[in-house]
Formats: structure tokens, C-alpha cells, sequence
């Protein structure tokens, strides 16, 4: 976690200055896959709002890309995501760069493989938070580029099986950006960069805070057609094995912050939290708690409080703040900032060697892990270190041959003192 936008640790620097200048070495372009003097191509798995908003955002940070596949289990949301970026009007300056054609709309559980195997370069991925370890994994199997919106899994096993992968794709040097997009955003590089300057003093206090509105997707609940993993994934927010809860799907970007501050994970967390406003055992409303804080300790007995709730009509806060020896910061973002097309800029910058080498996929990963860690504290009741995370056996993920009618329950509404953590 100790580097802006780069894997290489402490230990490049403990190695010796031949090891810390080959760590800093910028990639020749024709040794990165991906380069070339063509534009590069993209294939995006998820057609909702996010990834469609991503492909936007790299049409306006970088002019040589072009979009040429798209997969995602529901046709309905493809075209709807391709009639989007056909007629949205900031969209029209890059309409050559649309270039998706009939026989590589892909659709069903396996459109991801399609996608990956159509030709493409970098891989786009944003379906539910759920999909993506397993898609990550054969995305880099593949020897492909990534930007991979946040987080990166929502159970410990799944998580670290993207770490895994995220370790592959650093030895295969290839490009991995996350959507955790104050990492790209100006002003938190610079005030990063003041702190590991020593402008700042040392950290002492850390709080993240998302205080906001419910995320219901379907509120007038499900249609006669929909089987249960239909509908599960037509209101995946309110499923645990595809959201992860909302300290782990939205939370994510201020803890993340957090870490990126600390330059590592915390070691130990207790937490508590509910349901208040939504209500428990509804369909709807699904199997997830709508406030969560927690309190977090890292190795060097700095604490981070933290905060999420989503509560209709309600007071809002979204920010980080970082309390050091030399003064007390406040920094937040605002929707549209820099950060999103900046992330698709330096996706782009890196891949082709004209920026050092960029790979988030570890670092994302560890402030993902962080968050469930969190989650678990909350619904267990039970402090929860690191080291359980990285040794529990939880695994949300469902099994057997998917389909639109598979069963599927999902968990229980967890109750701490019932729910035990494993």
C-alpha cells in the first residue's frame, strides 16, 4: 500500500539503488501487451450504469481507444448500454469509435469469456461486485489489460483470489486500474504526495465517512418471469453475494483513502450495525444492513473511524478526514471530478509505456478485504483481524450450472451473536 500508483514495496528501496531504479524503470512500449500503433480496443463485461459511464469516461481521457465487444448476462441492459453511447450527446464527438457489431454483443453467464476471447486489449469490468474475482482471473489468464471498477470481490476467499491474480498480472506487467478514482483525482495526489513529503506531520486520526440515500433498485419488487438468480441479479444491491454491503461497494472509496494514507491495511477492527430504515426480510430491501461503523486500528495504533448508513431524507456526509501532529485535513470529492476520465487517461498512459508502470489491482484488493473485514466485525460482533480474513473460509459465492431460474437463497439476515464469523 506504500506507493501512489505502483506494486513496488519498502523492500525495493531496502534492496539497494540498481533494485530501486529497475522498480521505477518506465516500460518500453513494444514489450507491454497491449501496445501498438493502432488504437487500442476494449471489451466491456457489465452494460449498466457504471460500465457505460466507464467506456464514456475513457472516450473523453484518451482518443486512440475504441469500443468493439460487449457481453452481459441480460440482452436487455447491452442494447440499452449501446443505444446510450450511440445517441447520448457528449457522446457524438466519438461515434467512429464505436465499433461493436452484431456478432460481438454477447450475452449469458459465459459472455465474459466471449468477451475476453473477441480480440480485444484491455478489459473493462463492471458487473455486481460478486462476478468480479472470476472475472479478473481469466482476464489476466488471458494476458489482458484491466480497469476493474471497485471492489474486487465480497467474501474473503474470492478476494483472495484476486490477489492472486493481481500477483500474475504484475509479473505479466500488465496494466490493472481500479474505479476507487480519487487514486487518478489531482487534488488527492497532490495532498499524498505533501504527506509522504513530511508537510503534513504524522498521522495520528483518520475518519471516512459515506453518509447518504438507499440504493433500491427494483422497489416494485419481483416480475412473475424472474427465476430466483434473475431476479437476485436485476436488484444485486440488495444481495450480499453480489454487493458486499455498502461499506464494501461504496464505503470502499473513503477507506480506501484510508489505507492509501496509512500506506497499508489496518491489522484489527470491531464494529456494530443494522437495519433501520430498510426493512428486514423483504425481498426488496434483501439481506444487507443499511448502517455500519467501525472502528479500525492499524499496526501502528492509529485509528480510523469509520462510517457508512443510507437512510432516506436524511443528513449526508461523504468525506475523509486525516488528523496529523501538524493540523486536521478535510478532503472529499465532488460527482464528476477529475478522477474518472484521469483513470482512464493514466489506464491508457501506462499500458502504452508513456507514464511509469501502473497496477492497483493489489492495493484495491487489500482496501477491499479491508471493508468486508469490517462487515464481518459488524455482523458477527466479534473483533476480526487481518490475519482471519486472510484464513477465513467464507465464500458467498453460489454453485452449480447458472442460469436465470436457478435456485438461490442466499444468507440469512445476519444478527450478531447468531451470525458466526468462519
Amino acid at each position: 500500500m506504500d506507493s501512489l500508483s505502483n506494486p513496488t514495496s519498502r523492500r525495493s528501496f531496502l534492496a539497494g539503488p540498481a533494485a530501486a531504479a529497475a522498480a521505477f524503470t518506465i516500460i518500453r512500449p513494444e514489450l507491454v501487451k497491449g501496445w501498438g500503433a493502432d488504437k487500442l480496443k476494449i471489451g466491456l463485461i457489465g452494460c449498466g450504469g457504471r460500465g457505460t459511464q466507464a467506456v464514456i469516461d475513457n472516450m473523453k481521457g484518451d482518443p486512440n481507444t475504441e469500443l468493439v465487444a460487449m457481453g452481459d448476462i441480460f440482452e436487455d441492459r447491452l442494447e440499452g448500454s449501446l443505444k446510450e453511447l450511440r445517441h447520448r450527446k457528449e457522446m457524438q464527438p466519438f461515434q467512429e469509435r464505436i465499433k461493436v457489431t452484431p456478432e460481438n454483443h454477447f450475452v449469458g453467464f459465459d459472455a465474459y469469456k466471449k468477451v475476453i476471447a473477441s480480440g480485444v486489449d484491455i478489459i473493462f469490468l463492471a458487473t455486481p461486485p460478486g462476478w468480479r474475482p472470476f472475472h479478473f482471473e481469466a482476464a489476466i489468464e488471458a494476458n489482458k489489460h484491466v480497469f476493474c471498477e471497485k471492489p474486487f470481490g465480497t467474501d474473503p476467499v474470492n478476494v483472495r483470489r484476486f490477489m492472486a491474480a493481481a500477483a500474475k498480472s504484475v509479473e505479466k506487467k500488465l496494466t490493472v486500474v481500479s474505479g476507487a478514482q480519487r487514486r487518478s483525482d489531482p487534488f488527492y495526489l497532490e495532498q499524498i504526495a505533501k504527506l509522504r513529503a513530511g508537510e503534513f506531520g504524522d498521522v495520528q486520526a483518520l475518519y471516512a465517512y459515506w453518509v447518504g440515500t438507499p440504493v433500491v433498485q427494483q422497489p416494485k419488487g419481483k416480475k412473475p418471469e424472474w427465476g430466483d438468480f434473475e431476479w437476485q441479479h436485476r436488484n444485486w444491491y440488495s444481495n450480499l453475494w453480489l454487493c458486499g454491503d455498502q461499506i464494501v461497494e461504496q464505503h470502499l472509496h473513503n477507506i480506501d483513502v484510508c489505507n492509501w494514507v496509512m500506506g497499508t491495511h489496518p491489522e484489527k477492527v470491531f464494529a456494530s450495525g443494522g437495519a433501520a430504515w430498510r426493512p428486514v426480510g423483504t425481498e426488496i430491501y434483501g439481506n444487507i444492513y443499511d448502517h455500519i461503523g467501525a472502528d479500525y486500528e492499524y499496526a501502528n495504533g492509529v485509528h480510523m473511524s469509520s462510517y457508512c448508513r443510507q437512510f432516506e431524507h436524511s443528513y449526508g456526509r461523504v468525506e475523509e478526514v486525516i488528523v496529523t501532529s501538524k493540523q486536521k485535513m478535510t478532503w472529499n470529492q465532488t460527482k464528476g471530478a477529475p478522477g474518472y476520465p484521469n483513470e482512464h487517461g493514466k489506464l491508457m498512459q501506462s499500458i502504452r509505456g508513456e507514464i511509469p508502470y501502473v497496477n492497483e489491482g493489489q492495493t484495491v484488493a487489500e482496501s477491499t478485504m479491508t471493508c468486508i473485514m469490517g462487515r464481518e466485525a459488524a455482523y458477527s460482533g466479534q473483533m476480526i483481524t487481518w490475519d482471519m480474513m486472510m484464513n477465513s473460509k467464507l465464500d458467498l459465492f453460489p454453485k452449480g450450472d447458472y442460469d436465470y431460474k436457478m435456485k438461490h437463497e442466499g444468507t440469512a439476515f445476519p444478527v450478531p451473536g447468531k451470525y458466526k464469523f468462519i
